[in-house]
């Protein structure tokens, strides 16, 4: 099957959390001999913006563990045509220009023989409803949304019958434990500062309790404004800017335990969707500890795979038994890895993908030719 992606960016991950679910997932695919390609648009905000910090050698890591995987550039106004020329399935991210998805949909309800999916992994759908409402869909043949709350958004949106939910995953040919353990000393948190959508909580759930726990805490991520980093200087935090995404395992491998705190939306109107970083983390055998977070799916184990903390208070007694307790830690990273490669490995969201693209008539097998029907 030949599949093409339209992403914001597949070479950077800087502030562009998509890129780490794209890159595996993609991967994937072509690791099961599909034809895969990804389009990403010139001057992406993302790449720019790693290019302007760090340069070429930014992209070093991508470019190294993914080296079956790239991406195009296009330009404004580029014939769309020829871009999904042969295409069977066409997958259209939400960070992307509202002409963009319109232009798709343009093609598909034309008769392009291909089937077409929007793909919204953002809490913009009950943050900014206007501003996703005004997206053309009405050429698509489908919504994947990275959460069942943000599926009910669409059922409501009159996608019935028409949205799936497609969580996110763990690239686990990459994000794994150490092939051998080293020293692993204090916390570690990866992470964007959030737009104020979790000031208050990182301060609370993250800053605060390992103070009082009295472990060093390292923290990795960009967008952090003076103002932040002040508060991390008054707590004697660690800032050490943007990291590469590819280089998450072996921060990870340094450090004692880590940290989920959810954005607000994700606490709140959105419940059950838990951020990409949990995935990766609990993957490469790193004890969490989850600020409050209804795991409304039923996706891991509270408390079997990673601990959960009601308040300040909690979480500083969770942070202080991690570090004194090797066996906690222990059973908390066997539980946690095996739940990720039971259940939320990119390989098993590829199989979930491929279900979906046969009930759209859609071939599962990377050699088949699919048997193209009317539009």
């Amino acid at each position: 099957m030949r599949i093409v992606y339209f992403t914001h960016s597949l070479a950077s991950c800087w502030n562009h959390g998509n890129a780490h679910f794209l890159r595996g997932v993609l991967d994937e695919l072509v690791e099961r001999g599909h034809d895969v390609a990804a389009y990403e648009p010139e001057n992406a905000w993302s790449l720019a913006n790693l290019l302007a910090d760090h340069g070429e050698p930014g992209l070093e890591p991508w470019r190294r563990l993914y080296p079956r995987l790239a991406s195009t550039t296009y330009a404004p106004g580029t014939d769309m045509d020829e871009l999904v020329d042969d295409a069977d399935l066409v997958i259209v991210h939400e960070w992307n220009d509202h002409d963009l998805v319109a232009r798709l949909g343009a093609l598909r309800k034309a008769g392009a023989p291909f089937r077409l999916l929007f793909h919204d992994t953002h809490h913009r759908a009950v943050s900014a409803p206007a501003e996703m409402q005004a997206y053309d869909l009405s050429g698509y043949d489908g919504v994947l949304a990275f959460g069942e709350t943000l599926s009910e958004v669409y059922r409501g949106w009159g996608w019935q019958g028409r949205v799936w939910t497609w969580h996110e995953a763990a690239d686990t040919r990459r994000f794994h434990p150490p092939a051998a353990e080293g020293e692993r000393t204090g916390l570690v948190w990866v992470g964007n500062w959030g737009d104020g959508e979790r000031t208050l909580e990182l301060e609370h759930f993250l800053f605060a309790p390992a103070q009082a726990a009295g472990l060093p805490l390292d923290i990795y991520g960009v967008r952090y404004p003076e103002e932040a980093r002040a508060t991390l200087a008054r707590y004697g935090i660690a800032y050490h800017g943007w990291a590469a995404n590819a280089r998450a395992p072996e921060i990870f491998a340094r450090h004692l335990a880590t940290v989920h705190v959810p954005r607000r939306f994700y606490t709140t109107v959105l419940p059950g969707i838990p951020t990409i970083r949990v995935f990766e983390a609990l993957a490469c055998g790193i004890p969490l500890v989850s600020a409050p977070w209804s795991d409304a799916e039923g996706l891991f184990r509270p408390g079997i795979d990673y601990l959960t903390a009601q308040d300040g208070a909690e979480m500083t007694r969770h942070l202080t038994a991690l570090a004194a307790d090797p066996d906690l830690r222990a059973e908390l990273v066997a539980h946690g890895l095996e739940t990720v490669r039971a259940r939320h490995t990119c390989a098993h969201r590829v199989d979930e993908l491929l279900a979906i693209a046969a009930t759209l008539g859609l071939p599962t097998s990377a050699a088949a030719e699919p048997e193209r029907t009317p539009a």
